[in-house]
């Protein structure tokens, strides 16, 4: 009997009494399935094997257009090695900096590969970002929260994409991750599994997640293919730049809490004979605090720790020479908590972009800050993903996490080239004396 595929809700259907090893046997249905994303490994392992088959899994998905379009762009030699690197292995991750021009090497796999495509970001507003890029193909659709189009080249979110993973699932032949550390979570990596997608193509300034999870990308979509560091691309391409980290004293006042919060916490962990090696011990304390008061009030602690060497009086007023020194440039203030860049915000009487900034005024803020009419903007991690501003060339680490991609991420932010642009510089304040010392030198392992 002839081997026939079929896609149903996520899975590949295989009807026949042919052995495939990454199916299991479906007592229901009385079928052979497997997960949607194994379908290509299945044509190739009856290819080989020799075994006919008809193939039933994409009959549904957008017709492929043909894109015989010229871009008003050339493409960098490096995008050029990212696209050919892609299409030899028609899978797999490319990583570059922020600001390196990742989305001109989607928009080439588009063109080269002339497929219906799927493209995936995090966020609405990298959505509309996209969507002006990819204009030029023409008709681009969205499927998101506001619209359902499903055109040859369709936009949507993370969100909107694990909602409906098993309506989209056959549908495209090109799966474009944008930010592809998101995917290896929990509910995403479905958005993966659930299609037979061929093609597919991730997209990151930093792939490494502090749960390990991104250890699942080479079984989703593919391994790392091709990679850039900043530095590789300083100079001809990327703006050369100066990290200058500031250590700034706590206040007496501040330095008594910090000590009082801090020694809470260290005497919690030394009473447990808690070590920590990695990410997972510490996450062993948040899973305790649900029975155990006393995690729950020694994390407690440790926040409020934080929060005093994060938000220091000394760093708002270093903070004001830097303004100061860089006036007339174009400065964008990075913060972890919104308290801060509210405070911020009114102290300077600059412009604050939180997740509580609504759309419209969001766009607004930036549009201004595009023109020069706002000459800074202060922001939590809201704007570590997805701001385009050429001509920022100072940054302003007030305060952030241990995350080595979020800090590749704002240091992208002010590489990007523009005319004049001779040199970025951004700054990390980091409060001496406190655990912010090593949250600051674990974020720039990333850089290499």
């Amino acid at each position: 009997m002839r081997i026939r595929l079929f896609y149903h809700r996520g899975t590949i259907v295989i009807r026949g009494s042919a052995h495939i090893p990454f199916a299991t046997w479906d007592e229901r249905s009385r079928t052979y399935r497997a997960l949607a994303y194994k379908y290509r490994e299945i044509v190739e392992f009856l290819k080989q094997e020799g075994i006919e088959f008809e193939d039933h899994v994409l009959d549904n998905a957008i017709p492929s257009p043909f894109y015989d379009v010229e871009f008003d762009f050339e493409l960098r030699d490096y995008q050029k090695e990212a696209v050919e690197k892609f299409l030899r292995f028609e899978r797999g991750v490319i990583v570059l900096p922020t600001g390196a021009g990742k989305t001109i090497v989607a928009m080439e796999v588009i063109r080269r590969l002339s497929v219906s495509t799927l493209v995936v970001v995090p966020t609405l507003a990298l959505l509309e970002q996209w969507k002006e890029r990819l204009s030029i193909f023409g008709d681009v659709g969205e499927f998101s929260g506001k619209k359902k189009e499903l055109k040859p080249i369709t936009l949507t979110t993370y969100d909107s994409a694990y909602i409906n993973a098993e309506l989209l699932g056959d549908k495209f032949f090109l799966l474009i991750f944008d930010e592809c550390h998101h995917l290896p979570s929990e509910a995403y990596r479905n958005i993966a599994q659930m299609s037979a997608a061929p093609y597919r193509l991730g997209m990151t300034a930093s792939p490494e997640r502090a749960d390990e999870l991104h250890e699942l990308l080479p079984e989703l979509i593919g391994g790392i293919i091709y990679e850039k560091s900043p530095e590789e691309l300083t100079g001809r391409y990327l703006a050369p730049y100066e990290v200058v980290k500031i250590h700034i004293p706590l206040s007496r006042e501040e330095k008594e809490l910090y000590r009082r919060h801090y020694e809470r916490f260290k005497s919690y962990v030394k009473s447990r004979n808690i070590r920590f090696r990695s990410p997972e011990d510490f996450q062993r304390i948040v899973m305790r605090t649900g029975s155990d008061e006393n995690a729950f009030k020694a994390l407690r602690a440790l926040e409020q720790a934080r929060r005093i060497a994060f938000n220091s009086k000394k760093k708002i007023e270093r903070l004001r020479t830097i303004l100061e020194k860089h006036r007339g440039e174009k400065i964008i203030i990075f913060t972890r908590h919104n308290d801060l860049v509210y405070a911020v915000s009114r102290r300077f009487l600059i412009p604050a972009i939180t997740h509580k900034t609504d759309k419209a005024e969001r766009s607004e803020i930036l549009k201004k800050f595009r023109e020069g009419r706002y000459r800074a903007i202060v922001s939590s991690q809201v704007l570590d993903e997805g701001i385009d501003v050429p001509d920022a060339s100072v940054g302003v680490i007030i305060s952030g996490t241990g995350s080595s991609r979020e800090f590749i991420q704002r240091l992208g932010r002010i590489l990007r080239p523009a005319p004049g642009k001779k040199r970025a510089i951004l700054y990390e304040l980091v409060s001496a004396g406190t655990s912010e010392v090593s949250v600051a030198r674990r974020r720039k392992s990333g850089l290499r």
